[in-house]
């Protein structure tokens, strides 16, 4: 069981973009290219890599966690050095790019021009 307002390492990234290709072909990349791709990685300090899409199929959202800052730069630094981003930005435009938790300056600096926003801790639990 977990402990009320402990606080950890863990970060949470949450994408939100909408759709600019057709449906069929955003599914395929997300599980054939993107998911496919990050899983064969096996970055040690990536837990999930999750793609959602909405109900009218016009946004995707991406939810990633990490055991730590360290571990999400890392998936930004593949990320970037991959063909995946460019692939990414063909069938998507980003409409949002969420840090939650205690992310280090490094992980800031290198997205933040990217648009991404940040969210420090405050309180809750997992039981994880």
């Amino acid at each position: 069981m977990g402990r009320l307002n402990l606080d950890t390492n863990r970060v949470y990234l949450i994408i939100k973009a909408r759709l600019k290709c057709d449906v069929l072909e955003a599914e395929k990349w997300m599980k054939e290219g993107s998911a496919t791709f990050v899983f064969n990685l096996k970055e040690e300090k990536t837990r999930n890599f999750e793609w959602y899409l909405s109900d009218d199929n016009t946004e995707a959202t991406l939810i990633e966690s990490y055991d730590d800052s360290d571990g999400a730069k890392k998936r930004v630094e593949n990320h970037m050095a991959s063909p995946a981003a460019e692939e990414f930005m063909d069938r998507f435009e980003p409409l949002a790019w969420n840090y939650f938790g205690n992310v280090k300056q490094d992980l800031i600096d290198l997205t933040t021009p990217l648009g991404a926003k940040f969210q420090r801790y405050v309180g809750g639990f997992n039981h994880t």
